[in-house]
């Protein structure tokens, strides 16, 4: 622990759906869903505005859509997140060289070893600047926490959110923890907390009262220590450099035990997708995938494949954790899933691995507003149009049309696409439907989200 709140935590304010609503004016203000919208997406992120209605990540599209019939539904740009983001950590390695990457949208920052702030009124005002430059340079918010370690630099985000910042006092961690559920410790999943919750354990005080041997008698003694240290406020843990890092990994705790296989290779396939995510958020590739398996009665089963080179392939990584998963017994349930890489590298070795194409349908935007007036459907499509093979047009990806140029994909099917033709910092578009086949639309780049920034 520091004498002073010397690291900064930054988490990005519904990273991919802001990126979106900056990117769309007819979306600002508006619920959006970014996720994959095949019958097994899950949400990737949500906006604020989707959230009242109870959506969020990691849930089954199909349930956000009943939830939130009226909101935009949209597949993700990665691509651009990627370039968002290296905006943004370009902003966080000018106060540090120790930034420590956890994906596209959140990262720590040493204050200290870049010698930005010493003291909590310097430590503000350099979290206050980055808030700013953020925002200047990407028209996007972040929220800010700082704290003397990792743990409560993370809760003061998570309490400064959206698009504030939290400074936590070294010595007031006792205070501040005590009330909070026991839910706002790292690690402390759904499972875990309906545990503690049958033993009267509710708060991070109570966890503190209850003292460490009888959270080791609960959860065992890795997670009883650590619990115990958590609640007490203590965290050591340094911030690690992406480029010292050993491993990227991701886990979820589930609600309740998995017990359809379908579904806990569904869950497997998301994990892999966050994974790789931050894998190449931190601009690193991996040789050994690592499935980790909580079952029922809390037993865990580690498995490990080691690749022939290193890769970020998402393709990849998901055939090697099946072939892991394969090989578990999950008899019983599964209370929780892991998927990391390690043996990290800073290239990736491509020529090993075939790519794979996603093949995916596109499906239709939902739009909550309504046009000024329906656009009628194109003509027939001439003779030889008809016989060629149509583009595929995701939901919200970017077009360029010869005529009416830049917009981006409402929805598509039957052979047509629907187009917004706007851009950033444009008033909101009009709407115009054309044949997939279109010579004069084409699929485009994105433009930034600052006008007149490269």
């Amino acid at each position: 622990m520091r004498r002073a709140p010397t690291i900064l935590h930054l988490d990005m304010d519904a990273f991919y759906a802001s990126v979106e609503q900056a990117s769309k004016p007819s979306l600002r203000g508006k619920p959006v869903v970014v996720g994959g919208l095949g019958p097994r997406g899950v949400v990737a992120t949500a906006s604020y505005e989707a959230r009242r209605f109870g959506v969020h990540s990691a849930m089954p599209m199909a349930q956000a859509r009943r939830l939130a019939p009226h909101a935009a539904y949209l597949v993700p740009r990665f691509l651009f997140y990627r370039a968002i983001s290296g905006q943004v950590m370009e902003l966080l390695g000018r106060l540090s060289p120790l930034v420590e990457p956890l994906s596209l949208d959140e990262a720590f920052v040493d204050l200290e070893a870049g010698g930005t702030a010493f003291d909590a009124a310097a430590a503000r005002a350099t979290g206050e600047g980055l808030r700013a430059d953020i925002r200047a340079v990407t028209g996007l918010s972040g929220s800010v926490g700082l704290a003397g370690s990792k743990m409560l630099a993370k809760i003061g985000s998570e309490g400064a959110k959206p698009d504030g910042l939290l400074l936590i006092e070294p010595g007031t961690e006792r205070e501040l923890l005590g009330p909070m559920s026991v839910r706002a410790l790292p690690g402390v999943g759904p499972a875990t907390g309906d545990h503690l919750r049958r033993a009267g354990m509710t708060t991070v005080a109570h966890l503190a009262e209850a003292g460490e041997d009888e959270l080791v008698r609960l959860v065992g003694r890795a997670h009883g220590l650590s619990l115990y240290r958590m609640a007490l406020g203590l965290d050591d843990r340094p911030v690690v450099s992406d480029r010292d890092a050993k491993s990227v990994s991701v886990e979820d705790t589930f609600d309740v035990d998995l017990h359809d296989r379908v579904r806990v290779r569904a869950e497997v396939d998301r994990l892999v997708e966050r994974c790789v995510e931050r894998l190449r958020g931190a601009g690193r590739s991996g040789r050994t995938v690592v499935l980790k398996v909580r079952r029922y009665d809390f037993s865990t089963l580690t498995r490990s494949e080691t690749l022939r080179g290193p890769t970020d392939d998402g393709a990849v990584v998901r055939e090697a954790a099946g072939r892991l998963l394969d090989a578990v017994d999950t008899t019983g349930g599964v209370r929780l899933l892991g998927v990391g890489v390690t043996g990290l590298a800073d290239y990736t070795q491509e020529d090993l691995f075939a790519q794979s194409g996603t093949g995916a349908v596109t499906e239709a935007v939902v739009q909550d507003e309504p046009s000024a007036a329906p656009e009628p459907p194109p003509a027939a499509p001439p003779p030889d149009m008809a016989e060629a093979a149509p583009r595929r047009y995701p939901a919200g990806h970017d077009v360029r049309h010869a005529s009416f140029g830049p917009g981006w994909v409402q929805g598509s099917g039957a052979r047509r696409v629907t187009v917004r033709f706007e851009q950033p910092g444009s008033a909101v578009g009009r709407v115009r439907t054309f044949w997939l086949d279109d010579p004069d639309l084409e699929p485009s780049d994105p433009l930034p989200l600052i006008p007149g920034a490269g």
